[in-house]
């Protein structure tokens, strides 16, 4: 393993020659720290309610089943014990590379959702519900598979059914932290969103970005909701509370500094903001990372 920003890189025991690395185990408690590692992974956990669960710059407490997909080299997450009091946690970790599907093939019509669901797991997916129990039996048995060629089939409808629920997955990182793009094929969003995230210290107005767009503010709010289900003031803070997470993730500047250079115009209005997007405060986010940090 090797340091990166005081997260661990981990190196993964999965090899060039394999697919994707699974390992099932019982455990009674989460003791590895903030990590990210070049592999992509689907991480299932049982019986596991108080877990907190960090992925990028989002932190939440888990209940007793959370199903997790992470598709970025870069984005750092742990699985904390924090609050848990079972003594019988299940997790089953599916590692697998970037290149187990080469472009060709994945631009493939059949494999579009998986594409899609790939490309949104960059910013760290939790599923619903319902998408975890539409793979559990295939989850539950993988790691048991005696035949390799049976494994990789039954992995490649693991993902492909759970990409059937990437609108119904939440996305835990904001797009910012996790230096991931939003996903459309409108080139007036694209190009509204690169203007924003080069801009998002300036005091950005809805007239100003609908005249890019070419549209009338009104339409254009309505355009930009429809297309990317927020509305471009929502998205605007998304970026700059993803610039924040950073520098307080990675810098030791002040919250007073970090907010006026993420864009925000006052301290008190960036605190009310942080605090009902991340259920804390800056300085509570701070410490939060802090506690799972370790220097090797």
């Amino acid at each position: 393993m090797k340091n990166s920003r005081s997260v661990i890189h981990e190196v993964t025991p999965l090899s060039e020659k394999d697919c994707f690395y699974i390992v099932d185990r019982h455990k009674t408690e989460f003791t590895y720290p903030i990590h990210n590692h070049s592999e992509y992974e689907l991480n299932l956990i049982l019986n596991a309610a108080g877990v907190r669960r960090i992925v990028g710059d989002s932190i939440e407490v888990i209940g007793d089943y959370d199903l997790t997909l992470i598709a970025s080299e870069e984005l750092e997450h742990v699985w904390e014990h924090h609050e848990c009091k079972s003594k019988d946690i299940r997790e089953i970790t599916i590692q697998f590379s970037s290149e187990l599907f080469f472009d060709s093939f994945l631009n493939k019509n059949q494999f579009s959702s998986i594409r899609y669901m790939l490309e949104m797991a960059q910013r760290g997916l939790s599923f619903p519900t319902e998408g975890m129990m539409k793979v559990f039996h295939l989850l539950d048995t993988l790691a048991r598979e005696q035949q390799g060629f049976y494994a990789v089939m039954k992995f490649l409808a693991v993902l492909y059914e759970l990409s059937l629920y990437t609108d119904a997955a939440r996305a835990l990182s904001s797009s910012s932290f996790a230096k991931s793009g939003l996903y459309t094929d409108s080139r007036r969003i694209r190009k509204i969103q690169e203007f924003i995230n080069e801009n998002y210290r300036e005091n950005l107005n809805l007239g100003q970005l609908a005249g890019i767009a070419g549209m009338t503010p009104v339409s254009f709010s309505r355009f930009f909701k429809l297309r990317t289900g927020k509305s471009p003031f929502d998205y605007i803070i998304e970026v700059r509370l993803g610039c924040a997470t950073r520098f307080l993730v990675e810098s030791s500047k002040s919250v007073s500094e970090i907010c006026f250079e993420c864009g925000f115009n006052n301290i008190s209005n960036f605190n009310r903001i942080f605090r009902k997007n991340k259920n804390c405060t800056p300085k509570e986010f701070r410490e939060n990372y802090k506690k799972c940090k370790v220097l090797v």
